[in-house]
């Protein structure tokens, strides 16, 4: 999947093209474009797209945007133009659902990136954070129209953050979807195929500097600015290092990066760090793991969870919900877990 950054697996700044004549004496050395200067032209195209573009939302029903009809709106996106017949249109960038943000590229570059994005509707589920791996459906196209990817991926989800096994998604995507919730229920068809209700539906315009910069495919030229359209379907816990313990739940901050919390100064974040205070013990075995079986068929009803017990997983089969989760044990009772202090090594081993 071109969305991966598997695909561009030669990061942008690292790279050196070399030609050489048939006398082997003549070599090109690639330059890289100024960071700056490519924004500055990209911003100017996804500004010139957004003022002389509309899309369909007359076909959306803003008065009520959880309606099942809403539910199978697709954006589509047109010039706006005489030989169109939509002069009269509402440009991209005078639509009240077009909203902005600032995105930052951590130490490659110190520019404050423009994410444009519009929101249709926010979804009714539950919230994304970037450490998590999400099911959407998405399509993703240059500023001419031209689609270089497309897939719908509830059944086959990707980390939004590359670490571990994760290649994570281009920056600016992770930045305009975690601005969504996903679905709050699903309906089968009867047909093997399922419909999906009330989930986040939006497109994103993404400056190069936080796409693939340089980098290029086929379909993709360097430098140059991408439209997503997606819809945010499900959220998928990940854990990186295995310790039992979300990924989302490592960010202790909640600044949604992850790579700042190193408990034990081990230059490994917590997030990929087994053992997060260094006292020994796994962290796996600094909490506890508990199970509930709930059989609603008998009128039974799902626990009340303490104040430091979250849920990692549930499944449901037939009215009867396997609800999995973890406390993370305070032992001295002074606010901070013991996975967390290196003081404290105790073995819960469950």
């Amino acid at each position: 999947m071109k969305l991966r950054k598997i695909t561009f697996a030669l990061l942008s700044i690292f790279m050196l093209t070399v030609a050489c004549n048939s006398d082997d004496d003549d070599i090109t050395t690639f330059v890289e474009r100024d960071r700056q200067e490519v924004y500055d032209e990209n911003i100017a195209e996804i500004e010139e797209y957004l003022n002389t573009h509309t899309y369909n939302y007359e076909d959306f029903d803003f008065a009520n945007p959880y309606s099942l009809a809403n539910d199978e709106f697709e954006i589509v996106f047109d010039t706006i133009s005489a030989a169109n017949g939509n002069l009269s249109a509402i440009s991209l960038m005078d639509s009240p659902q077009l909203t902005s943000k600032i995105v930052t590229n951590g130490d490659l570059d110190d520019i404050d990136y423009m994410l444009y994005y519009l929101n249709l509707r926010d979804g009714l589920g539950d919230t994304v954070h970037p450490l998590d791996a999400v099911g959407v459906t998405y399509e993703g196209t240059l500023l001419d129209g031209t689609v270089f990817d497309g897939a719908e991926v509830v059944n086959s989800p990707f980390d939004l953050t590359a670490a571990g096994t994760g290649f994570g998604v281009i920056t600016g995507f992770r930045e305009a979807l975690i601005e969504f919730k996903t679905r709050d229920n699903y309906s089968e068809n009867g047909d093997g195929t399922i419909s999906n209700h009330n989930f986040g539906i939006g497109a994103a315009f993404i400056p190069s500097g936080i796409a693939y910069f340089s980098s290029s495919t086929t379909l993709i030229p360097s430098y140059y600015p991408l439209i997503f359209k997606f819809g945010m379907l499900t959220r998928i816990n990940t854990d990186y290092d295995g310790d039992s313990i979300p990924s989302y739940l490592e960010d202790l901050d909640g600044d949604g990066e992850g790579d700042d919390e190193d408990t034990d100064d081990d230059s490994f974040a917590n997030f990929v760090d087994s053992d997060d205070d260094n006292d020994g013990v796994s962290t796996t075995d600094e909490i506890n793991k508990n199970v509930y079986v709930i059989d609603t068929t008998v009128g039974e009803t799902e626990p009340v969870y303490a104040a430091n017990e979250y849920e990692t997983s549930r499944n449901v089969v037939s009215g009867v919900i396997t609800i999995k989760t973890i406390t993370l044990v305070d032992s001295d009772s002074n606010g901070t877990p013991d996975y967390l202090e290196s003081n404290i090594s105790i073995n819960y081993d469950n």
